[in-house]
């Protein structure tokens, strides 16, 4: 399993704390020092079966510097991966990559859920 995150993030932090008291075995990748390529951005969206604005880090510093709030609605889905691509900052995280499937953001619900099934 692949933990991507950004150690520096409080909500990362817990998360990685969780995985480590649920036992599980991952691997740790810093966000903002290996960047999600385009084409694994791609593979996390299609394995999530989320709405691709979901791998945004709508809360974060550089999102709202470049106004994406009102740009993402008029942007192609090509011109979004190709975006996220270019910062790891501006991806959603934690990120918890598994064989067959890929969530971002810390749900403790959620991830225990996926880790049970």
């Amino acid at each position: 399993m692949l933990f991507v995150c950004y150690p520096k993030c409080t909500t990362c932090q817990k998360a990685q704390k969780w995985l480590e008291e649920k036992g599980v075995e991952y691997q740790f990748r810093d966000i903002k020092q290996e960047k999600p390529t385009e084409q694994e951005l791609r593979q996390w969206h299609a394995m999530s079966g989320l709405p691709l604005k979901r791998f945004f880090n709508t809360s974060g510093l550089q999102y709202k510097a470049l106004g994406l709030k009102d740009k993402l609605p008029s942007m192609s889905e090509d011109e979004q991966f190709a975006l996220l691509a270019t910062d790891g900052m501006l991806v959603k995280r934690p990120l918890l990559v598994g064989a067959d499937f890929a969530l971002p953001g810390f749900k403790p619900a959620e991830w225990q859920e996926r880790l049970e099934g």
